[in-house]
């Protein structure tokens, strides 16, 4: 394969998609930008008897996904070593349609399977919260306080090999059936969603000579978080 041509998704019998199969994305670099553009991921793990599901921060480095937390949260130990699901999902409109049954969303969403690996290593540990970090906060990371020894020793951080992913994507408007269509009974069509960052709030106990970054403005006049 060419340096030029799309890198394929690896799927397996887990990743396959089983429904909606048309809406599945195949090329490794729609996975990549799903996760680069979120903020927040679902981490599903089964503690004790029963699964749970946690909102996280995450960050990718290549082929990696890291995740963070207290080394004193049962939901993240019983993660360690085993069998983990990650998803990501961005709502990128609601379709309204003509029947119930046939409302839907627009979205963009990835789900991450595989074994989660306790990081031990002082310098990928140190790497991980640096990538987590910059993910949602590019550019911050350099001008911060890096973590103590203290906090270190308080974190647990975990590595997800992004191998086994599946990536689907729901776009444009709504799927009526022709009947409705003709009796023309309601509106019908996709009103739009997108996440935008508003301008940065100062810390009340900021000195007076520490002016807003650059990356954090340039942020607000991007606009856009996700979409």
């Amino acid at each position: 394969m060419s340096s030029t041509e799309p890198v394929p998704l690896s799927p397996t019998p887990r990743s396959t998609l089983t429904r909606s199969k048309e809406r599945g994305r195949v090329e490794r670099a729609e996975l990549d930008a799903v996760l680069d553009t979120g903020l927040i991921c679902h981490l599903g793990v089964v503690l004790g008897d029963s699964p749970v599901v946690i909102p996280t921060v995450y960050g990718r480095d290549g082929n990696t996904l890291y995740l963070h937390g207290s080394t004193g949260a049962g939901n993240l130990r019983a993660a360690v070593d085993a069998e983990i699901s990650v998803a990501v999902t961005h709502v990128d409109g609601l379709v309204y349609a003509r029947s119930a049954m046939h409302f839907s969303m627009n979205y963009r969403s990835a789900v991450v399977r595989g074994r989660a690996a306790l990081i031990t290593d002082e310098d990928e540990r140190m790497h991980a919260l640096r990538v987590i970090v910059e993910h949602s906060a590019p550019g911050a990371w350099d001008r911060v306080r890096p973590p103590n020894r203290k906090e270190m020793a308080a974190t647990m951080v975990l590595a997800v090999d992004l191998t086994e992913a599946s990536v689907k994507v729901r776009a444009g408007g709504p799927v009526d059936d022709p009947a409705d269509v003709a009796a023309g009974v309601a509106w019908s069509g996709v009103l739009p969603l997108r996440q935008v960052f508003n301008a940065p709030i100062p810390s009340p106990d900021l000195g007076p000579d520490i002016e807003t970054p650059a990356d954090v403005t340039a942020r607000v006049s991007g606009g856009v978080v996700t979409g």
